[in-house]
């Protein structure tokens, strides 16, 4: 996953234009059953509008010697977003109207979007705008918009049932690591992962969409699907750093993904950042919108907009790391293991199993088994197995990993000892 991110992080992305196309055919090498959809300016989705596409050949400014002191090609994050074209000679004070930068990050990039207004900007630390002399400059964008396409990805990985469970990452921000990349290079992983396994109960559906307009115009054309067959799902993001792990509810909170979410973060990281949905900032924004209504949440690393590198060139590729990526897959593997497998067992005997005649474990007093112990992690799930609480009910109960329940499940069914009142 690192690798995949070093290799898409010097491409400029942005809503629309090659930088997407080009993250897209990389992760179709990934996926090779990628769709790449293409959708027209001026496409109308819900109150939104897709715009004209964003093309750049070259960005800089150059002092009164002829020396670029900023310059597009030594970082994509040095033109805001969209920005309309130049050509032109004009003072320090003019250019200053013009320059974006951080006086609390004097060694940071900003960046910064224009897509709905003409106008046009340079980022530069702000150690370096504070160094400019006075004199003139020359400033020059080679920049167009045309009547082009937004485009965004999707696979569909087939399951035993039609019912779906969404992944949803954006893959329109520039070189950003932790905010940007993260998400899709996971999500790849996980599309690879969940095809691998030899079967799956759900269907899974991953889209890689441009950050907002994205996911609306994705819902937009299929939002009656949607509503019929998504159960559960994830907006994946900023998930690459080994800072912290942090969870974002649905709107509603209550859901499948919710649930699968908080029990893995409490059994990988007690410690994990819980917010609350008026803390959210992605696409479970649009996801779980009144009318639409998804269940999906998020699981991150360090949440968007808590760190400090957020939104500027100090999100590199020091910043994430394989461990971090790795991390946050097994916890998206762990949920992915609960939605798949959660269920309502019952037991088929009367009072409590002689485990040890059915091997679940060897001869002793039961009595004696100790808190948290295998033994007594089975004697406790076998007196909730009545029919009414899920698996994951009783793992929460018992405070012990769905992953350790599991494997005692599936033994108990085939020693005839339960029996699945209810999939879920």
């Amino acid at each position: 996953m690192y690798k995949w991110a070093s290799d898409l992080f010097p491409i400029n992305r942005s809503l629309t234009g090659a930088g997407v196309r080009e993250s897209l055919a990389y992760i179709k090498k990934l996926l090779p059953e990628l769709t790449v959809h293409a959708v027209p300016t001026g496409y109308q989705a819900f109150d939104w509008e897709v715009p004209e596409e964003w093309v750049i050949n070259e960005a800089y400014i150059e002092n009164q010697r002829g020396e670029r002191i900023v310059d597009f090609k030594n970082n994509n994050l040095h033109v805001v977003g969209y920005s309309s074209a130049v050509d032109a000679i004009m003072s320090r004070s003019e250019l200053d109207t013009h320059l974006h930068s951080l006086p609390d990050k004097p060694d940071a990039i900003p960046y910064v979007t224009a897509y709905y207004k003409r106008k046009w900007g340079f980022c530069l630390t702000h150690k370096q705008r504070s160094a400019l002399p006075e004199g003139n400059y020359h400033v020059v964008i080679q920049s167009q918009h045309i009547r082009g396409f937004m485009n965004y990805g999707e696979i569909v990985i087939p399951g035993e049932s039609s019912q779906e469970v969404l992944f949803s990452t954006y893959i329109c921000h520039p070189s950003m690591a932790n905010n940007e990349l993260s998400g899709p290079v996971v999500c790849a992983a996980l599309a690879k992962y969940i095809g691998s396994l030899p079967k799956r109960k759900y269907t899974y559906r991953f889209v890689f969409v441009p950050e907002t307009l994205g996911s609306i115009v994705f819902i937009s054309k299929n939002i009656e699907h949607l509503k019929k067959w998504v159960v559960a799902g994830y907006n994946v993001s900023c998930v690459g750093d080994n800072r912290a792990y942090s969870y974002l509810p649905s709107r509603h909170g209550d859901t499948i993904s919710d649930r699968a979410a908080l029990h893995v973060l409490k059994h990988t990281d007690p410690e994990f950042d819980r917010y609350t949905w008026l803390e959210r900032g992605s696409d479970e924004r649009q996801y779980c919108s009144p009318g639409v209504d998804l269940p999906i949440a998020s699981i991150m690393r360090t949440k968007y907009g808590k760190f400090p590198e957020y939104h500027t060139s100090l999100d590199n590729l020091s910043l994430i790391s394989p461990d971090g990526l790795q991390g946050a897959f097994d916890v998206y593997c762990k949920a992915i293991e609960i939605i798949e497998n959660n269920c309502v067992p019952k037991t088929k005997i009367m009072c409590e199993p002689r485990f040890s005649k059915h091997g679940l474990y060897s001869e002793k007093n039961t009595k004696g088994a100790v808190f948290g112990s295998p033994e007594r992690n089975i004697m406790n799930m076998f007196s909730y197995c009545d029919g009414t609480k899920s698996l994951l009910d009783i793992a929460n109960l018992i405070q012990v990993p769905f992953h350790n329940l599991l494997p005692v499940l599936r033994q108990s069914i085939e020693l005839d000892l339960l029996e699945i009142q209810d999939q879920l």
